[in-house]
């Protein structure tokens, strides 16, 4: 009897729009969209040859899926069907927040909802970004792309600044729609601040009130917003604050994200208030006290570390958090306040660096939200080095010291450690709960 059987491995790349074979999985070579914009599939990409010889067709992509890919006729074009938008009729103004510049789940959501409002209208769809170059914008549903990074600082908290330029890309291009996310202190409060501007100015009136917390949009281009225990239905109006998941990101089309420049030289200067906000610069904080689930950089350890002495000075110098396998924490090495996974935390670090965790199905659970993960691990068949976008096959212990020397700290040895127990170098129990508190 065939029975057909999940890839655990292909299920969380699914899952995972960040991971890099991502669009392979969702949009294999052997089905792809026609320029009527119809699904073709290629009937002699799908077939295996049974063991008795017959070649059955599996039309799912399961059988492909699970072999290496092939050479096939569709694979020399684009993957995605190109879209190119000349003459605009109008724009919508999409501001991602784009976190550690890079586009963000949240970012890229706000881009298929200003699909939604563009499509059928011939509007260009234009990302404003205060960072400079954000990679991605071409896949993200970007037709223009305007980089204010000249005239304000994106990695300062200046958000008077930031409205100011915003006024002067409204004034020249006076756009149908802004999209902003509705989050504290980003887009929210700027999306805010952009409302409350342009309802002083009589031409826009109260269509300039700011939708917030928008999740859908009807076919009649109306919105429906969250309020509570009830969904309140209102028009369209011309800025909306959208929360996560308020539409499926673009995945069928690619768009040119073409350069656009606009006068915002004085900006920084034009109709300011007397009192504004200071960014006085980063305060410096312990990582040990960032909870695990807002944690953006973690060390984890498993059993595969040795040297929980080195692995601390290792977390020390590169400014991670320090996380822990379920095995690490029950063996005394890590408090339990440090176990990331399913009986643990849940943690959608930018970067997981996993050391000596061979990724049981609990912690592969717990980190699958996470941008990035780095496995140091000597068993390259584990399950860790399978889900990692990173592995070095190597000895955990060596590699965190080879960094730290290289990055000039490398740890002294401490007297201690020749007098530990059975000279294996290890903690105290003291020690082990430095941070339980």
């Amino acid at each position: 009897m065939n029975v057909r059987r999940i890839d655990p491995h292909a299920e969380r790349i699914r899952r995972n729009r960040l991971h890099p074979r991502y669009q392979e999985f969702m949009h294999p070579a052997w089905r792809w969209t026609g320029p009527n914009g119809v699904t073709r599939i290629d009937p002699h990409a799908i077939g295996a040859v049974g063991p008795n010889g017959i070649r059955r067709i599996d039309r799912s992509g399961a059988v492909v899926e699970a072999q290496p890919p092939t050479s096939s006729p569709i694979e020399s074009g684009p993957s995605r069907r190109m879209v190119v938008i000349d003459d605009p009729a109008g724009f919508v103004m999409v501001v991602p927040e784009c976190p550690e510049g890079r586009l963000s789940d949240h970012d890229r959501d706000l881009f298929g909802l200003a699909r939604q409002l563009a499509d059928g209208q011939t509007l260009a769809v234009t990302a404003v970004t205060f960072q400079g170059a954000v990679a991605g914008l071409e896949e993200a549903g970007a037709d223009r792309w305007i980089d204010l990074s000249a005239t304000v600082d994106g990695d300062t908290h200046d958000p008077e600044s930031r409205l100011a330029a915003l006024v002067s890309v409204e004034a020249a291009m006076s756009p149908r729609h802004w999209l902003f996310a509705d989050s504290f202190p980003g887009g929210g409060d700027l999306g805010r601040r952009l409302a409350a501007r342009l309802s002083r100015s009589s031409s826009h009136g109260a269509n300039a009130r700011a939708a917030t917390r928008v999740w859908q949009i009807s076919k009649g281009l109306g919105l429906s917003r969250a309020g509570g225990r009830q969904d309140i239905q209102r028009e369209l109006p011309r800025i909306l604050l959208a929360l996560p998941e308020c539409a499926e990101p673009v995945s069928e089309t690619r768009h040119e994200a073409r350069p656009m420049s606009i006068d915002a030289a004085g900006s920084k200067t034009s109709d300011m208030t007397a009192v504004g906000v200071v960014d006085l610069g980063r305060v410096a904080v312990d990582p040990q006290q960032i909870p695990l689930s807002q944690a953006p950089f973690i060390l984890s350890g498993g059993r595969g570390v040795g040297d929980w002495a080195g692995f601390h000075h290792a977390a020390e110098v590169l400014g991670a958090s320090e996380g822990a396998s379920r095995v690490a924490v029950d063996d005394g090495n890590m408090p339990r306040a440090r176990q990331v996974g399913a009986t643990g935390t849940f943690v959608f670090a930018s970067c997981y660096i996993a050391v000596g965790i061979s990724g049981a199905v609990q912690h592969l659970q717990g980190i699958a939200k996470c941008q990035r993960v780095v496995a140091i691990n000597r068993d390259p068949g584990c399950d860790m080095v399978k889900r990692a976008d990173l592995a070095l096959i190597a000895d955990g212990d060596a590699v965190l010291a080879a960094v730290c020397e290289r990055l000039g700290k490398p740890r002294a040895a401490e007297p201690s450690e020749a007098v530990s127990e059975a000279g294996s170098g290890a903690l105290s129990k003291e020690e082990r709960y430095h941070d339980a508190a």
